[in-house]
């Protein structure tokens, strides 16, 4: 049995060397919209996918030493069909065909496939920091 109850998402958040390209990514690519944000007393964007979940862009500590994305790809090398095995945020869209277009006309490189046995296709793809994404249509 769960010990928490009545839990759902309340939001994710991404640390970025610049928060404000990484916000508008996510605001034209998804539609998020920009809320009201608290003062941390460094740089933090808040952005909501109505009805979904809220997206906190954090900015990275200067002196951090980690590097940024993708830590998770199968390959040292940034390619879009190694994510499907790797840490990333999946969207559902209902215009999957016209989504994957708007991909290719922004110039952002991705890889398509199926879900075997089922009928959902999936893109994958990188946010400008390098995170692993993944947008899937909806089952047919």
């Amino acid at each position: 049995m769960a010990v928490a109850k009545g839990a759902y998402l309340n939001h994710i958040s991404r640390e970025s060397t610049d928060v404000t390209r990484l916000a508008n990514f996510y605001k034209q690519i998804f539609g998020f919209e920009e809320i009201k944000c608290p003062d941390f007393g460094f740089k933090v964007i808040w952005l909501n996918l109505p009805n979904a979940f809220t997206f906190h862009l954090i900015e990275r500590t200067p002196t951090t030493k980690l590097p940024e994305g993708p830590y998770s790809a199968t390959s040292p090398v940034i390619d879009p069909s190694h994510l499907q095995r790797g840490h990333h945020i999946c969207f559902t869209v209902s215009n999957f065909d016209s989504f994957v277009q708007a991909l290719k006309d922004k110039g952002i490189e991705s890889f398509q496939k199926s879900v075997p046995g089922r009928p959902i296709r999936q893109v994958f793809f990188f946010d400008p920091d390098g995170n692993g994404l993944e947008v899937q249509s909806l089952e047919e």
